[in-house]
């Protein structure tokens, strides 16, 4: 309750003293309240533990809320953003206790005159994925399950390189691990990741993402090899779809040739029938047979379907009220209902999310 009161008065002395700043140091804020009822009915009010968001039963509570600070010129960039709600509280528990209210905080300098070249350390948004912890910047208001399940944020050395036409973006990471700031005790293995991005046309974005690390105490080692494919295409005016595809792998135990693997498809539809109402629809698949993300003790692992359907209301530029119902029907009783095994769960979530 203390760190969110602190967040909302360095909200309300942004909005105070904004004015007075001068460019190129901006503020800005983020606040997104939920509700989401499971139809399970799980007496700890804890969601299925592949979800870490919006992940609270019969509970009015805060997702996400966040201050930041940002400065931006044609050399130097830097971003600062302290967050509190449920997202910290699940996706950063294994991070120190000063660090899991640190939403970003990451430095740039460019690196060429002549190109468009950067080079950002710190903490800062991940590469993978089109989905983010801001979930008004996102189609459906829950994540989907391989957005749950890959890193939300990374902690490391970004070198980016953007074309002339912007039509092009490059990037190579060196990573402190997989969605982590604090490495594992033992860990002294490098991570890496690369990221491609192509716009060919104002309508159409094709992304490919990459991570190579281990996860493990060096001991332990395991490497581990994961994709990410994405597409978003502007079909119509109202309409657009977005396509995604993971697909991970990792050895079984250090030194072998044998490979657990775990892969995701993904498809969403949106259609905005008017400035103020959209409308999305998502179909989702998830296995991962040997546990690696998602760890189930069960015969067949993790393999899930799911389906959703959100309505979102805009009554203001800066606000999204929004309400979701969601099913997933799993091979295995991996689910409870009333306290009993099951292979379905339904929910629905409600949410309104503000930008200052």
């Amino acid at each position: 309750m203390k760190k969110t009161l602190f967040l909302l008065f360095i909200l309300s002395s942004i909005k105070a003293h904004a004015q007075d700043v001068a460019k190129p140091l901006t503020f800005s804020g983020y606040m997104e309240t939920y509700y989401s009822y499971d139809f399970g009915n799980p007496a700890s009010h804890e969601r299925p533990s592949f979800f870490y968001s919006y992940n609270r039963h019969n509970e009015i509570n805060l997702n996400l809320v966040f201050a930041k600070a940002n400065y931006n010129t044609n050399q130097v960039r830097g971003n600062f953003a302290l967050m509190t709600g449920t997202y910290p509280q699940y996706n950063l528990t294994g991070e120190q206790a000063l660090l899991k209210n640190v939403f970003e905080a990451n430095a740039g300098v460019k690196m060429s005159k002549k190109y468009n070249l950067w080079l950002d350390v710190g903490i800062m948004p991940s590469h993978i994925g089109f989905e983010s912890a801001i979930g008004k910047d996102c189609w459906n208001l829950t994540r989907s399950i391989l957005g749950d399940n890959s890193p939300y944020y990374e902690a490391g050395i970004k070198l980016g390189y953007t074309s002339k036409n912007e039509k092009l973006y490059l990037a190579i990471m060196y990573l402190n691990g997989w969605q982590k700031i604090q490495r594992a005790v033992g860990n002294q293995t490098p991570s890496f990741g690369t990221q491609v991005t192509y716009k060919p046309n104002a309508n159409t974005t094709l992304n490919w993402s990459t991570y190579i690390g281990n996860e493990q105490p060096y001991i332990l080692k395991k490497w581990r090899y994961f994709n990410n494919l994405h597409g978003q295409f502007q079909l119509t005016n109202k309409a657009s779809l977005t396509a995604g595809f993971d697909m991970g792998v990792q050895q079984e135990s250090k030194g072998s040739r044998v490979y657990d693997v775990w892969y995701a498809p993904v498809l969403i539809a949106r259609y905005s029938a008017t400035d103020k109402i959209r409308v999305a629809a998502r179909g989702e698949y998830y296995t991962d047979k040997g546990g690696v993300i998602i760890p189930t003790s069960t015969a067949n692992g993790f393999q899930t379907y799911g389906y959703s359907l959100n309505v979102d209301y805009l009554p203001a530029q800066n606000v999204m009220l929004r309400v979701e119902g969601r099913g997933l029907t799993s091979k295995d009783h991996i689910f409870t209902s009333d306290g009993q095994p099951n292979n379905q769960n339904y929910f629905i979530t409600t949410s309104i999310a503000m930008a200052f």
